[in-house]
C-alpha cells in the first residue's frame, strides 16, 4: 500500500486510512486528512522534506515522515 510520502510531483491519491499508531496521526487528522479525501502533491523542498500537499482547497506543508502515516488507495 502506498503512502502520501511516495507521491510524485502533481500526482493525486485518495486517502484510505491514517496509521493511528504514528505519533503525528492526531495532528494529521486535525488538518483534515481523513479517509476518502483526495490529496495532491504540489511541491517538495530542496531536500524533499517537507512536502506541500493540497487537500480540500488548502495547501499544507508536512514532513515526509508524517506523510508516511497517510495510506492511499
Amino acid at each position: 500500500m502506498r503512502t502520501a510520502a511516495e507521491l510524485n510531483y502533481r500526482e493525486k491519491g485518495i486517502i484510505s486510512e491514517i496509521d493511528v499508531s504514528h505519533p503525528s496521526s492526531k495532528r494529521i487528522l486535525e488538518h483534515g486528512f481523513t479517509p476518502g479525501q483526495t490529496i495532491e502533491l504540489i511541491s517538495k523542498s530542496t531536500f524533499n522534506d517537507p512536502i506541500a500537499i493540497s487537500i480540500r482547497g488548502t495547501l499544507i506543508a508536512i514532513r515526509k515522515s508524517e506523510a508516511g502515516c497517510i495510506k492511499l488507495k
